[in-house]
């Protein structure tokens, strides 16, 4: 029953002069490579899969090598020939394209390439846009086979895939409408991408004036006469520290800055009110470490274990993919809440806020801010462009970038006034919201955008995009003089293979 439904779904209703039609009687599917009158010397295009780019159909011809290096253990193909991706997940991502411009009108790629060549009097474009439909690539993860990670589109499945086929005419004019609608569309969703770059802009310029003072400048004003001083916060903080380090307890070195004597620091000068103060002026820094994952007893549901993938979203973590039991975090360094997490190893600078105790790995390290610092101050800090450039600058310049310890201790951070720290939060929080909102829109409309692109290909191939002419030769016709032009080409060859032969009896 499941075959018949199968094949019902491949035999529905098209337009009149429309056929179903399998792929392997108009194309071939991954065509051997012609030698002949080719020297080994030439320039080939090569395209490994990350040069194909998804759904877009664009590809890098950048990278260009000898035919004698790539000719084994690689796919051929020339200009014309429709590239298909058949490894998951690239073929579900939707790398296909068109081979164009390839150097010397030949290409050699990623061996997980399907190739299929269709006779020059087809678009090859209406292949592509019927490939990229999400309900194709859906069907053709169906036939996949292998395993896991290892999955592929079988080139059977291609051969005797049908496919609609519509009048020659008929095609070009699908062709030329699916584009005019997509350079429409796309034209929109250059514009929404723009404005989520602006977004972006806008939170980084946000912060950046939030630390420099600016955007707190007119309260500052209005509350000149109630603000303590900087420096009676400081002396809190310094009580705070001796009181947890007790005889461990070390006097900090003062900060280099303009207003130090040495005048030796590239600071920048602050507001009134404000100072330049390390990292470990304002909270103890505490860098992760890993339980034995032998251990089973260590993990369990007790507490989190964070690690740099959870603090992707930003701001606060609300869950960790690991979890440690109440014997592990013992064997871990307790994190309380509010301490902010800051990614020092690898993928430098990310950074999140835990309202959960818990514990995190050794590629973070965590300011566990004193009490009278406002963690979300921190957070804010910690995520600004001044800063980030600052555990950039300090990191070591390997292809594994590392901040240590007592480097990302001591960088500076400039501080405010207890009531001010809370003030510029909630200005930023403020921003950040508006922020956030407009960017929900966008990526809405981007969403909606991809429908539509995906709704424009359906009614594409279901003849409901452009009129159909009732006197244009059916497809029908069209097969013929495609099976009429194969039945000439191999006359042809066998004349060509005769010839040969004689040639050389003679010689």
């Amino acid at each position: 029953m499941a075959n018949k439904n199968k094949i019902n779904k491949h035999t529905k209703l098209l337009p009149r002069g429309w056929m179903w039609i399998k792929f392997e009687n108009i194309a071939g599917i991954n065509p051997r490579f012609d030698k002949e009158g080719i020297t080994q010397d030439i320039e080939v295009t090569f395209l490994p899969m990350r040069c194909v780019e998804e759904l877009t159909g664009k590809i890098d011809l950048s990278i260009t090598k000898k035919l004698s290096k790539v000719i084994k253990g690689y796919t051929p193909f020339k200009d014309g020939d429709l590239l298909f991706a058949k490894i998951t997940p690239c073929m579900e991502n939707g790398k296909i394209a068109i081979a164009e411009n390839l150097h010397n009108g030949l290409g050699f790629g990623s061996t997980e390439f399907h190739v299929i060549r269709l006779p020059e009097i087809f678009p090859k474009k209406l292949f592509f846009y019927y490939m990229i439909q999400d309900e194709f690539r859906k069907e053709a993860k169906r036939a996949m086979k292998g395993t896991a990670g290892q999955l592929r589109v079988p080139t059977n499945y291609l051969r005797h895939l049908k496919i609609p086929l519509p009048p020659l005419p008929e095609q070009h004019r699908i062709v030329a409408k699916i584009e005019e609608l997509f350079a429409k569309l796309d034209a929109g969703v250059e514009a929404l991408k723009k404005i989520k770059k602006q977004i972006k802009q806008y939170r980084q310029a946000v912060l950046k004036f939030a630390f420099e003072g600016k955007l707190t400048e007119e309260w500052r004003r209005e509350n000149k006469d109630k603000l303590e001083a900087v420096s009676i916060l400081l002396e809190k903080i310094k009580k705070e520290r001796k009181k947890q380090q007790g005889k461990k307890y070390k006097e900090l070195p003062p900060v280099d800055t303009p207003a130090f004597p040495s005048g030796r620091s590239k600071l920048p000068n602050l507001p009134e009110g404000w100072v330049w103060t390390n990292i470990v002026g304002i909270g103890e820094v505490v860098t992760g470490t890993t339980p034995s994952k032998s251990k089973r007893e260590y993990y369990g549901k007790d507490f989190p274990f964070y690690k740099p993938t959870d603090l992707n979203d930003g701001y606060y973590v609300t869950k960790s993919q690991d979890n440690l039991s109440k014997k592990g975090i013992e064997k871990a360094r307790l994190l309380p809440p509010n301490s902010v997490l800051v990614t020092c190893i690898g993928t430098i600078g990310k950074t999140g806020f835990i309202r959960v105790a818990g514990a995190s790995n050794q590629q973070i390290n965590a300011i566990v801010p004193q009490k009278s610092v406002l963690p979300e101050y921190v957070y804010f800090i910690c995520i600004s462009p001044q800063f980030q450039k600052s555990i950039i600058d300090n990191a070591s310049a390997t292809t594994l970038p590392i901040l240590n310890k007592s480097k990302f201790e001591n960088l500076t951070i400039p501080l405010p006034p207890l009531p001010e720290q809370h003030k510029i939060v909630e200005k930023i929080e403020k921003r950040f919201a508006m922020a956030d909102e407009i960017e929900k829109v966008v990526e809405q409309s981007l969403k909606q955008a991809e429908r539509l692109h995906q709704s424009i290909l359906k009614r594409a191939f279901e003849g409901k995009l452009v009129t159909q002419n009732p006197l244009e030769p059916p497809a029908s016709e069209l097969l013929k003089r495609i099976k009429a032009e194969k039945e000439r080409l191999k006359r042809e060859k066998k004349v060509g293979k005769k010839r040969k032969k004689k040639g050389r009896k003679g010689v």
